[in-house]
């Protein structure tokens, strides 16, 4: 997965650093790109429909928000976690963070991905991977991982979307009683 010359030491970190900047910067001007250009595609079908209801979804709404609940100091945290990073990084563009501010927050995180990753995570990752590819029963575990968190994520978004229900269904029956 890395070049032979990236392979430990300084040049792994330089490289993977050079990959999670490229990254986020990416999702960031995609996010700027959906802002401006995502909304005019809404309702259509094809590629640019299909992009534009993806940032008109949940992943850049919840960066969004976490952008305004916690300010500039989640853009270097979020590098820190699994999933988040995405949505914070298209949630700076989408609410059209200034690219010099956003740069320049995303830089520590950057660093800190990158050495979380060059002294472990990567090995672990292709460690993982490699057992897998060499067995069919770390194919079937990998996939039933897959599946537990995928039900998981989906039990969670229904019980969200009926207490939402719920809660819509309440404030109209209160406001029918006034």
């Amino acid at each position: 997965m890395t070049p032979s010359w990236a392979s430990s030491g300084l040049p792994l970190f330089i490289f993977l650093f050079f990959v999670v900047f490229h990254r986020a910067q990416l999702t960031y001007w995609l996010g700027r790109g959906a802002a401006k250009g995502a909304l005019a595609s809404a309702g259509k079908n094809g590629l640019r429909g299909k992009i534009a209801a993806w940032f008109e979804g949940p992943v850049p709404k919840y960066g969004a928000r976490l952008l305004e609940q916690w300010g500039i100091i989640i853009i270097p945290l979020c590098f820190l976690t699994v999933g988040v990073q995405t949505a914070v990084n298209a949630g700076a563009g989408v609410v059209r963070m200034s690219w010099k501010k956003y740069t320049l927050a995303m830089i520590p995180g950057c660093i800190a991905w990158s050495i979380m990753y060059g002294l472990g995570m990567l090995a672990v990752w292709m460690a993982v991977v490699r057992a897998a590819a060499g067995s069919v029963w770390g194919w079937l575990g990998l996939a039933a991982i897959a599946a537990i968190i995928t039900a998981v994520v989906l039990m969670k978004r229904r019980r969200g979307r009926g207490q939402r229900h719920e809660h819509l269904h309440t404030e109209l029956t209160q406001e029918a009683v006034e």
